[in-house]
């Protein structure tokens, strides 16, 4: 079949966990609420990729079983990967159009 199929690519329970990852980091340090969608404004590309490896070394770190040195439990962390993933290939589409 030529059609996508999106449900099929990605799962439930991963969306809502990553869901309940960006509205925890809604707030802002003044205590409002961002829009959800805020990060479609513009982040730096570097600042995607320098995030993206930080968090990285902790599902690395988690991976190779040196749990005491992580910063932050795994799914936190690869939570974190997939908004820098996304935001970054935001980005980069943004450019071809």
């Amino acid at each position: 079949n030529d059609k996508l199929c999106y449900a099929g690519f990605i799962d439930a329970r991963v969306v809502k966990r990553f869901a309940e990852y960006m509205h925890k980091h809604r707030t802002q340090a003044d205590g409002k609420l961002r829009d959800p969608d805020n990060w479609k404004k513009g982040i730096p590309i570097n600042s995607y990729v320098d995030s993206m490896m930080r968090h990285f070394m902790d599902v690395w770190l988690w991976h190779q079983d040196h749990l005491e040195e992580m910063t932050e439990d795994i799914e936190t962390a690869l939570c974190a990967m997939m908004f820098n993933v996304q935001g970054l290939m935001f980005e980069i589409l943004k450019e071809k159009d």
